[in-house]
């Protein structure tokens, strides 16, 4: 099995009609050393089926994280509401303006939960 083509999972992210504003988000999994790490971050695209944003943490193809996003106010009449859900790696990307960050695209795998205190309950 080869490395994932970057264009074909970005050609796919943009036919699936997502949204490109940014979205403050905390991404929780375990890094490439097997260490948990909490990092925030902020989402470039999200779908119904998987997301994008650049992170520090080394991680490998195939990983699980959990994002928690900060959702607009306009949605909840200005409540602060988080969505969560759960997803694996499957493209990482370097950007050679930033050597620090990569940038991450993640398949979703779960159910989503919104809340107000959505880092907070299992899922």
């Amino acid at each position: 099995m080869g490395k994932p083509n970057l264009d074909d999972v970005y050609r796919a992210q943009i036919k699936d009609q997502g949204f490109t504003f940014p979205l403050p988000t905390v991404v929780e999994g375990l890094d490439e050393s097997g260490q948990s790490f909490k990092e925030a971050t902020i989402l470039s695209f999200i779908s119904h089926q998987g997301s994008t944003f650049r992170l520090r943490n080394p991680v490998s193809i195939g990983t699980k994280v959990k994002l928690i996003i900060d959702l607009p106010k306009k949605l909840s009449e200005d409540q602060s509401l988080k969505l969560a859900i759960k997803g694996r790696v499957v493209a990482i990307e370097l950007d050679e303006r930033q050597n620090a960050k990569k940038k991450i695209s993640v398949k979703f795998e779960s159910r989503y939960i919104i809340s107000p205190e959505a880092s907070g309950r299992k899922s």
